[in-house]
């Protein structure tokens, strides 16, 4: 491995762990991740994986910044409102990294471009806002074994998992989440306090770098549920579903 002066300056505090060193740094580098929405938990998370030195990500979002979205969307600045998020998001991390790669896809996730967006990547950290993509998503990333990092917000709560339900004793999003539960509001129309977004993007960052470097003990198998106004955390085991229509015997046999 080579880093460069700046390199060495940048990630030092990564480099002097015993836990990450030179070689996780560099493996950091060479990493490709792919973001679903840089909205209020895109924002922290690119962030956080661009200073990390997160050397490719993938950005999926067909938005465009508009002011309400800056009350817990950090990422983009007043000066950017109406500008693709996509592009919002290239030109911040170029200003706070440029050793970082940003690929922007101003489009929507469908089934007609999921495989080709996400096979391009080595792992997938989805932060949208709707079931459909969700689950598109998690059907995708069991089909091409790539690890998917999924967080979701209320008003003042969070949770957030690590499926990787291609392997046999984890289960993937849909043994979580089996059916669309239908309406269950958005930030729009249930308001969310803005910081929340902060905390469970930054929860999301850490859990990225931990499945890229295989650090510490991986939220697969497990649900950190995030209560603010308690101010507590807790953490739920999730099995894998048998029945589950993705990952369970029966998708297998068909």
């Amino acid at each position: 491995m080579s880093f460069t002066d700046d390199q060495l300056e940048r990630y030092a505090r990564h480099i002097i762990l015993k836990e990450v060193g030179g070689a996780g740094q560099q493996k950091l580098l060479d990493t490709k991740v792919l973001v679903v929405g840089a909205g209020g938990l895109g924002s922290p998370l690119i962030l956080y994986l661009a200073a990390a030195g997160v050397g490719t990500i993938g950005v999926v979002d067909d938005d465009v910044v508009s002011l309400s979205n800056l009350q817990r969307q950090i990422l983009h600045d007043t000066d950017r409102l109406g500008t693709a998020k996509t592009d919002s998001t290239k030109e911040r991390i170029g200003r706070l990294n440029p050793d970082i790669r940003v690929i922007p896809h101003m489009e929507r996730l469908t089934a007609e471009n999921a495989a080709a967006l996400i096979g391009g990547y080595d792992l997938v950290a989805d932060g949208c806002d709707n079931f459909v993509t969700r689950f598109l998503v998690n059907e995708t990333c069991l089909k091409l074994k790539k690890p998917l990092v999924s967080a979701a917000l209320s008003q003042f709560d969070g949770q957030l998992a690590t499926f990787r339900g291609y392997e046999a004793d984890l289960p993937c999003y849909r043994c979580f989440v089996p059916q669309d539960p239908g309406d269950v509001g958005n930030c729009a129309e249930a308001g969310i306090l803005g910081a929340i977004a902060g905390v469970m993007g930054s929860l999301m960052a850490v859990e990225v770098i931990k499945e890229v470097l295989g650090l510490g003990q991986s939220l697969a198998g497990r649900l950190l549920i995030y209560d603010a106004l308690d101010a507590r955390t807790r953490t739920l085991k999730l099995p894998k579903d048998p029945h589950c229509p993705c990952c369970g015997s029966r998708s297998q046999e068909r």
